[in-house]
């Protein structure tokens, strides 16, 4: 405790990293102010009333992203998911079109207009979202107003996407102004915000059973564990680099001696974001098509069934090995390392080096797939052994790995700050490492 006491003065001491910390806490309270802030027109009570039944999985997972802002059929409903899918898209993209490519080789200014790009997308996006929103969750939620004519549904679709690109703008000054990332601090805020909630809910339904709460706390604890295990987890492949002359004398004789980190899970939490997203498209195309499909419905929509997780965890290990495959390239690491002279010892540059690389990238793969496939279907199992639906969301899933990542990040920023003014670091005897370590493979 007289640690954290002494890291909190510390942080307070640096002038222009309480800045930007109060900064970045202004940013999420106004983020949050809006996310309460109701859609002209609705009806709040008729919307509390239909959710008082209760919400399905995909409702319950859109609001926790949205930090209840769905839910509440706010200005924020749409929330920071259609930048983030905007993101994606560009992404994907810049692996199949090459002017895509070339903007993304063109440094900043090619890291500008992809980001103008990736707005514009937003916008498309939420023009698409936001009237399947009105119609599919507003009004079958009876909150619709009795009279909404065509000037309403103009206005509130404009209301919506300058709600969400509001929280694209906060966001970046967060980036670019506060500390941590924005957008990905926006989404974790949005998820912590639940949790006391339904913690509070769980110890209700749990009341008058002491060991069955702290045994829920205590495997919570160990999934956060768990979790940072794999974000953290790294393979570090020895490199080492030619010696360099200058004129007439080697300036490093012996060249110098680092190392390749290959991370376990490189594809972060896409690859459930795929997986959840492919497992919703059935459902709908199914829905209402008569006996069959409604069974096929029912048991793609049971996210606590056997036959649910279990395609859910093959998908993730599939699009596990695909993102890595598109995040890794081992041919341009390998010709990266030959142009600036470093090599693998005891493997030749060139064709041998890539070889190398891509069988040491698949056999780590294979674990980080499972872990992810092990973490996504976590909630599941809680639910089987007890805990309400609300608390087990927190279990697992893309919830967990957000938070993680993000919280790992935002420490390091604040250590990078204290260790740059020769103070103490949040931790006594090693440092917070972020998702990014210092050797990226973009940076070789």
């Amino acid at each position: 405790m007289k640690r954290f006491i002494q890291n909190i003065k510390n942080i307070w001491k640096v002038e222009e990293l309480r800045k930007r910390i109060l900064l970045t806490l202004s940013l999420i309270l106004i983020y949050r102010v809006g996310s309460f802030i109701i859609l002209p027109g609705v009806d709040y009570s008729a919307l509390e009333k239909a959710q008082a039944g209760g919400q399905n999985t995909l409702e319950t997972l859109l609001s926790l992203f949205s930090g209840g802002g769905f839910s509440n059929a706010s200005i924020m409903a749409l929330g920071i998911m259609p930048y983030i899918s905007a993101s994606i898209i560009m992404q994907l993209l810049g692996m199949a079109v090459p002017a895509v490519q070339k903007m993304q080789n063109e440094g900043e200014s090619g890291r500008k207009r992809i980001n103008n790009f990736t707005r514009i997308l937003t916008i498309i996006i939420c023009g698409l979202q936001a009237p399947s929103y009105l119609s599919l969750y507003v009004a079958q939620k009876g909150a619709m107003p009795l009279d909404a004519s065509t000037f309403w549904w103009v206005q509130t679709i404009l209301v919506l996407i300058a709600g969400s690109m509001f929280a694209v703008w906060l966001g970046e000054r967060i980036t670019d102004k506060g500390i941590g990332n924005g957008i990905s601090l926006l989404i974790t805020v949005g998820i912590l915000a639940r949790l006391p909630e339904a913690f509070i809910a769980e110890i209700g339904i749990s009341s008058g059973n002491l060991i069955k709460i702290v045994l829920e706390i205590v495997a919570f604890m160990l999934v956060i564990l768990g979790t940072i295990l794999i974000v953290q987890g790294v393979r570090k492949i020895p490199l080492n680099t030619a010696k360099r002359v200058v004129g007439a004398r080697d300036v490093d004789a012996q060249g110098t001696r680092s190392y390749l980190p290959i991370k376990v899970n490189a594809s972060g939490v896409m690859p459930i974001i795929f997986a959840q997203a492919i497992m919703t498209i059935p459902v709908m195309l199914f829905s209402g098509k008569g006996n069959d499909s409604g069974f096929f419905q029912r048991a793609l929509s049971d996210v606590y069934g056997v036959g649910y997780n279990t395609l859910l965890a093959v998908l993730i290990i599939v699009f596990t090995y695909f993102y890595t495959a598109i995040m890794i390239n081992p041919r341009k690491i390998a010709d990266d390392l030959k142009r600036s002279g470093g090599f693998i010892p005891g493997v030749r540059p060139g064709e041998e080096t890539a070889e190398y690389i891509d069988t040491l990238v698949s056999r780590i793969t294979f674990p980080g797939s499972l872990s992810l496939a092990i973490v996504a279907i976590l909630p599941a199992i809680a639910h089987i052994v007890g805990v309400n639906d609300a608390f087990a969301m927190f279990f697992g899933g893309t919830s967990v790995l957000i938070m993680v990542g993000v919280v790992l990040d935002t420490l390091q920023q604040i250590e990078s700050y204290l260790l740059n003014r020769h103070m103490d670091g949040l931790m006594d005897g090693t440092r917070v490492r972020g998702r990014r370590t210092e050797n990226e493979l973009s940076g070789i």
